[in-house]
């Protein structure tokens, strides 16, 4: 087969280290995934091989462009996206996903689905009272809930954030930690605060919890409530046991959305003690009104060595 070469001129220096990556870790994956060869010389990328493996690698390099070309930050996911994309024709979707903007943080920051899963999760919480979504680390549930948390209560589409997880954790029980309550919880709640953090102001919190408006708690503190107009997240709810599971979905009122996370992967529960989250995707997942997400190692959207902590995991079945 015919060797043969072509060149991407970029716009700016800052272009070509948005393509590149750190240490050229894209490029490098663009090139293991291809076949072709890629040198990224000043702004100008010279792509040579086969035939076949340089066209691929181009189209993938240039349905990129939309974020090379104003120097964001590509990521592993964006190029797993887009391969996706190309290989299922689906090109003019993804560049819907590029152009959609879900929020931005309080630093300027664009937060926006980076995965065609992510964005099936985000549309399913928009048009649902009850979101499941199950996945790995680092696959954005949490956050991408908290984010829609957030912007509905910042533009009064609900009263109260409520964020809530089950106490459970490896050899260590609330009584065990200094402090009161709130002091107990923060620890198992610090992922909840982190993506608050990221759009609202760290002072404001406590005053938005002092109103009422942000409501951070243990799971058990849910008992015999109703909450509505409420957005409440559940977290780490493979954690749950099935009564556990039960009593805070029946404590959905009116004007309330409810999503509830976790890594069926990951449960810290006692060997003999059934998930609730694996028991209630048995018993919920025909109802009407509920939706279920599925994120797997490839929606990783951390750092690239997580997605590969987490095949390998997978791959050893721990």
């Amino acid at each position: 087969m015919t060797e043969i070469s072509q060149t991407v001129q970029l716009p700016s220096h800052e272009s070509a280290i948005a393509l590149a990556g750190i240490r050229d870790e894209n490029l490098k994956f663009l090139s293991h995934h291809t076949g072709a060869n890629l040198v990224l010389r000043g702004r100008e990328l010279q792509i040579y091989g086969k035939e076949k493996p340089v066209k691929r690698a181009i189209q993938v390099v240039l349905s990129l462009q939309p974020y090379w070309q104003e120097a964001k930050t590509i990521s592993c996911p964006d190029l797993m996206t887009a391969f996706q994309a190309i290989d299922t024709g689906q090109t003019e979707e993804y560049k819907n996903l590029q152009q959609s903007v879900l929020a931005k943080t309080r630093r300027g920051e664009i937060i926006r689905a980076k995965t065609f899963r992510q964005r099936q999760y985000i549309k399913a919480v928009q048009t649902h009272d009850i979101t499941f979504c199950i996945g790995p680390a680092g696959t954005g549930k949490t956050f991408l809930a908290a984010v829609l948390a957030v912007q509905a209560l910042l533009n009064n589409q609900c009263e109260r954030l409520i964020l809530t997880r089950p106490a459970v954790e490896a050899g260590e029980k609330l009584g065990f930690l200094p402090g009161d309550l709130q002091q107990k919880v923060n620890p198992f709640l610090r992922p909840l605060y982190d993506a608050l953090n990221e759009f609202i102001e760290p002072q404001r919190i406590p005053i938005l919890i002092e109103r009422g408006e942000i409501e951070i708690a243990p799971l058990a503190y849910m008992r015999g409530r109703t909450l509505s107009n409420a957005f409440i997240i559940i977290d780490e709810a493979q954690n749950t046991t099935p009564a556990q599971l039960k009593m805070v979905l029946t404590r959905l009122g009116l004007g309330s959305k409810m999503v509830v996370t976790g890594d069926i992967t990951q449960t810290d529960l006692p060997r003999h003690q059934d998930s609730g989250l694996v028991i209630a995707t048995k018993i919920l997942k025909s109802v009407e009104g509920i939706a279920f997400c599925q994120f797997f190692q490839v929606d990783v959207v951390r750092h690239p060595l997580v997605q590969k902590i987490v095949e390998a995991y997978e791959k050893f079945d721990v």
